[in-house]
């Protein structure tokens, strides 16, 4: 069966690839290289970071050898400073930014019944407060993205009104959208389940899609790969938002059962592949398309530092192929309803050893083309296990 591949046209998603790929840019956790663990336990490591400068300087040896990880996403009040500015120039001396800043709302006992859906006012108002400050960091910082993941839910049914909770969370995130500059946004998450497991208050993408509807322009959804039920199409969630204009960022992790946060494209790598593809046949990989690419992991047994450079050279693989697809012969194969055809240029490109293409790129910017390789021989990892040396090493609550 003829698809219509030729070589020059090969050639021709190839040099394209190559430039898309140059301008992919992929955001990370500051709280990925802290300590974390299961619900049992937090494992500690050797070198681990003791506070948000050391974090932004581990995690700018990702960019240093993958040279796509230019932004830091910092965690309120895990990665909370005394002088931000400081805090944002140091980054600069390391060769990278702050990217969002994230909220957070699961660790003060206050918040036991919810944040912005809780029956209090005084909680409420406490929750609006929380965010007014993570503007302040945003504007010291130079940061333009506020992302908001609220555990707020029930755990039983009767234990407050399920409509009430949406109203006082439709208040409250105005409240805080009231907040914005101009050239900030709220990028609003959401979860199906955990912490709480009869209800979410924001348990889909339709739930953050409607609230941020009725926010505004500066308003967009999250997507995290890992907040879904098994058998989700992902994929389709990315057209539906995409098609309105309201996917604002991703949040890349892998999941086998439920929001695991295991390295992104671990369990399932043909699953980010479908979703790449949707990104890149949608324009949105381009860098104005506004949908900012993040990781959202936590490193439990794996080293921090490799782990990340992992889980970007995962995201650029996939994209890699993604771009690859012959979107032509796609296109009529589609038309012409051609099942098999269709299916098999899509498989086609998933089944490419994109490597090659993506160390010929990192050559071409003075990169190794091996970046686990090259940060292994650095030497980074034995320096700071011998310098990071007492005092608390950052983890889950710091």
């Amino acid at each position: 069966m003829s698809t219509g591949t030729t070589t020059s046209g090969t050639a021709d998603r190839r040099a394209a690839a190559l430039g898309a790929l140059a301008q992919q840019t992929i955001e990370l956790p500051s709280w990925a290289f802290g300590n974390s663990g299961t619900r049992f336990k937090v494992f500690a490591q050797e070198g681990v970071p003791r506070d948000p400068f050391e974090k932004v300087a581990d995690a700018a040896q990702v960019h240093r050898y993958t040279g796509v990880a230019p932004r830091v996403s910092l965690h309120i009040p895990w990665d909370k400073t005394e002088d931000y500015a400081k805090l944002s120039a140091h980054a600069a001396e390391q060769g990278v930014t702050i990217g969002a800043i994230n909220s957070n709302l699961f660790q003060d006992d206050d918040y036991m019944l919810g944040s912005l859906t809780h029956p209090d006012a005084r909680v409420r108002a406490k929750a609006v407060a929380h965010h007014l400050e993570c503007i302040d960091v945003m504007r010291a910082t130079g940061s333009t993205d506020l992302k908001i993941w609220l555990p707020d839910g029930l755990n039983y049914p009767g234990q407050d009104n399920l409509r009430a909770r949406q109203d006082r969370l439709a208040e409250g995130l105005a409240e805080v959208y009231a907040g914005l500059d101009p050239e900030h946004r709220i990028i609003l998450e959401y979860k199906f389940f955990e912490p709480a497991f009869y209800s979410m208050d924001v348990p889909d993408w339709g739930t953050s899609l409607l609230h941020c509807l009725a926010l505004g322009e500066q308003a967009m959804v999250v997507l995290d790969t890992g907040h879904h039920a098994p058998g989700t199409n992902i994929e389709f969630i990315v057209a539906q938002l995409l098609r309105a204009g309201r996917l604002g960022a991703f949040d890349f992790n892998s999941r086998f059962y439920a929001d695991d946060d295991l390295m992104v494209g671990s369990a399932d790598p043909f699953q980010l592949f479908r979703i790449m593809h949707e990104i890149v046949s949608s324009g949105a990989l381009a860098p104005d398309s506004g949908v900012n690419f993040m990781l959202d992991q936590c490193h439990n047994i794996e080293p921090k530092i490799p782990g990340q450079i992992r889980s970007v050279m995962n995201v650029q693989e996939a994209t890699a192929k993604a771009l690859l697809v012959d979107a032509d012969a796609l296109h009529a194969a589609q038309q012409s309803g051609d099942v098999l055809g269709a299916n098999g240029l899509l498989m086609d490109a998933y089944n490419t050893d994109v490597r090659p293409l993506l160390a010929e790129l990192r050559e071409s910017q003075g990169l190794d083309a091996d970046p686990m390789r090259a940060y292994g021989a650095s030497g980074y990892a034995e320096k700071i296990k011998a310098e990071r040396v007492g005092g608390a090493q950052a983890g889950w609550g710091a």
